[in-house]
């Protein structure tokens, strides 16, 4: 086992940073190119009204920001962080490609919220371990993960939101998947 001294660098950093930065960068990037194509699908593919298209946006987001309360008891109790990402990074991809299917609409936002729960708290949490703490790079980590934040939350309504009104809804939803 690698003690935190000796552990493999990339740009200054632990390599583990950049798989933290790379997860979270493509977790947003499924997430907002999501979110940008889900009013629009629902009103124009799906005849749902405007209104009620809405409240099933707003239920869904705040089920994603909800579940991470649990999903962070269950890794801290039982899974564990990396078991936890994990779980959760398949379980969002899942429902991301039964998004793909339209019978399966409802119960794939409530897939993808239950795999967010799972992987949102676990990732971001690993950050602090990679660093001694007398390591000043530690507080400097947290700005280069959040810059993969930003980085998947940029280029995801710009991909996602091309391929679905270019080429159908269903070929965003697979690629916010992806």
């Amino acid at each position: 086992m690698q003690t935190r001294s000796s552990q493999r660098e990339f740009m200054g950093h632990p390599l583990g940073l950049s798989v933290l930065f790379l997860s979270e960068t493509w977790e947003r990037f499924s997430f907002y190119g999501m979110r940008a194509l889900l009013v629009y699908y629902m009103t124009k593919r799906l005849d749902i009204a405007q209104a009620d298209a809405s409240l099933i946006y707003g239920a869904y987001t705040a089920m994603v920001y909800f579940t991470p309360i649990f999903g962070g008891l269950l890794a801290d109790r039982w899974l564990g962080k990396r078991r936890s990402v994990i779980i959760g990074g398949a379980t969002m991809a899942l429902g991301h490609f039964m998004m793909v299917f339209e019978p399966l609409f409802y119960p794939a936002l409530a897939v993808i919220a239950i795999g967010n729960g799972f992987f949102l708290p676990s990732l971001t949490s690993q950050i602090r371990g990679l660093y001694r703490d007398d390591d000043p790079r530690g507080k400097i980590a947290y700005n280069i993960y959040y810059a993969g934040v930003n980085l998947g939350a940029f280029v995801a309504p710009l991909v996602c939101g091309f391929l679905g009104e270019r080429h159908g809804w269903h070929w965003g939803f697979a690629m916010a998947g992806i």
